[in-house]
């Protein structure tokens, strides 16, 4: 080996290390605000990734996997306890999975592999975050609104069933799309069509349903559209996992009403900045 390529292997190390311990504090960090606030790390890490310059594709595909293997954990805990409507869960993912599928399928064989999709998934994704960020800043008046029973169901929760179903449809391709969505949008969706669902059943329906959607988006990145970088997949878990219980175990401490508001504001921001900019 020529002596001169020994600098080139160097810098390129040092780069790949550098790269590598950004993963594992980005990871930590959404981890963090996971378990302070319960905001879905899709909301966060994926602009987070294509602002420090990761493809939207690779960021978007890489999350949809992290966040199925982050939140599994989750789901199994709220089986074993029996805080998830099945039900609920069949039906939003009867319409989200195909909805999935179809997406992959799509961007796969309608899309040419030389067109750059990039501006698709910057608005999808600036979509989702600014529909997050408003979903979390109405989220408490959604909830007492919902749970206001006082003149009847309304007309959606008495239809709620072929609601959920469409509802999921259009979710399985948002969050295809954008990696975004999964959670806190889904959690309002069940707290407006489900006014009895409880709050600790509405937590694990979501996640329970998160699971296998964002499996299923992320296979179809993976598989048909090779959008998944798996060392930036492993510093990512790296960091979020211990984080998460960190930031769980910290929530008691810090002021959910202060925290929630300024994520939501900082999310409409950063949706607006993909979406229109």
């Amino acid at each position: 080996m020529c002596l001169r390529s020994y600098p080139q292997i160097i810098e390129l190390v040092g780069v790949l290390l550098i790269d590598f311990l950004f993963y594992i504090l980005a990871g930590a960090g959404v981890g963090l605000a996971v378990g302070l606030t319960g905001v879905g790390g899709g909301s966060l890490m994926t602009p987070l990734l294509i602002l420090w310059g990761i493809p939207e594709k690779i960021a978007i595909g890489t999350d949809l996997l992290y966040a199925a293997i982050t939140k599994a954990g989750g789901a199994w805990t709220h089986a074993k306890q029996r805080s998830v409507r099945w039900d609920v869960v069949a039906l939003l993912a009867a319409g989200s999975i195909p909805a999935s599928m179809l997406t992959s399928l799509a961007l796969s064989y309608l899309v040419n592999d030389n067109l750059d999709y990039s501006p698709l998934l910057n608005k999808a994704l600036g979509a989702m975050l600014v529909l997050t960020g408003i979903v979390l800043l109405f989220k408490k008046q959604v909830e007492a609104e919902s749970h206001d029973l006082s003149h009847g169901e309304r007309w959606y929760q008495r239809h709620n069933k072929p609601i959920t179903v469409i509802a999921g449809f259009a979710l399985g391709i948002l969050v295809t799309l954008s990696s975004v969505g999964a959670g806190a949008f889904c959690a309002v969706l069940l707290l407006s069509l489900y006014p009895r669902l409880s709050a600790i059943g509405v937590v694990g329906t979501d996640i329970a349903h998160a699971v296998p959607l964002t499996f299923i988006a992320g296979m179809g990145h993976f598989v048909l559209l090779g959008n998944i970088d798996f060392a930036l997949l492993g510093g990512l878990l790296v960091g979020s996992l211990p984080a998460v219980h960190v930031g769980a175990k910290l929530a008691n401490r810090v002021p959910n009403g202060i925290l929630r508001p300024i994520l939501a504001t900082l999310l409409v921001i950063i949706g607006v900045k993909f979406a229109f900019f």
